[in-house]
């Protein structure tokens, strides 16, 4: 593990503990370096790192605190759920609810550009802690990820299958705030009527299209959050 792992393994460890509860402040980089004799080039990467997942801000002047903990996701980065949960001291699950080929509709065929008749389709909801926290409606185009139906959803995501059988090489983003259809609501655990964030994904891979999906996430428990360099 590189050291800048093991620092915020040792802040997850606290935090999951209950010893830094949301808005505690943390230890400063200094007093890192000196409890676990690291550099403060380490201890400031693992810091940053945090900071930018969520589970930790930073306010200037005052110091880096135990953030709320609400689920955060970058609005331009194309990440594994599974993972961005688990660097949040949080337990991920995912349930598939279906996973199917289907005849493909025109507006799936447009999406992505389709050289076939039919489509790959799963729906799986992530939960975090026990929560929902996204539904996953997605659909592949068979020719990119031909063994897409053989995979364990409940095991492995599905951004981390086409991580590996075809590595992304483009990314789009389109967000959303929605009244999600009948069958999402119930899935997240949403009233009728209570609105819902999207994010239309669509991945290429080899200058061809290869998922489209819409993640449909809590809107009281989820946020979009990015910090960008000028």
């Amino acid at each position: 593990m590189p050291l800048y792992e093991k620092v915020k393994h040792h802040v997850l460890k606290r935090i999951r503990s209950g010893e830094w509860r949301p808005g505690a402040r943390v230890h400063s980089e200094h007093r890192l370096v000196r409890e676990l004799n690291v550099s403060r080039m380490t201890a400031n990467r693992a810091i940053r790192d945090l900071v930018n997942s969520g589970v930790l801000s930073r306010i200037a002047g005052s110091g880096t605190f135990v953030a709320d903990l609400r689920s955060a996701g970058h609005p331009l980065q194309i990440r594994n759920i599974a993972a961005e949960i688990r660097e949040r001291g949080h337990v991920h699950r995912a349930a598939v609810v279906s996973i199917e080929r289907l005849a493909a509709s025109a507006q799936i065929r447009g999406r992505l550009k389709l050289r076939g008749r039919s489509v790959f389709h799963s729906v799986v909801v992530h939960y975090e802690n026990d929560l929902p926290l996204q539904v996953e409606d997605r659909y592949v185009d068979p020719a990119i990820a031909p063994g897409y139906l053989e995979v364990n959803l409940s095991e492995v995501t599905s951004h981390e299958y086409l991580m590996e059988v075809a590595p992304l090489e483009r990314v789009e983003h389109v967000v959303k705030a929605v009244v999600p259809p009948a069958h999402v609501a119930p899935l997240l655990g949403l009233a009728a009527g209570e609105a819902a964030l999207l994010i239309e994904r669509t991945t290429w891979s080899g200058q061809r299209r290869a998922s489209f999906a819409f993640l449909y996430h809590a809107g009281s428990r989820f946020e979009l959050r990015g910090v960008f360099d000028l």
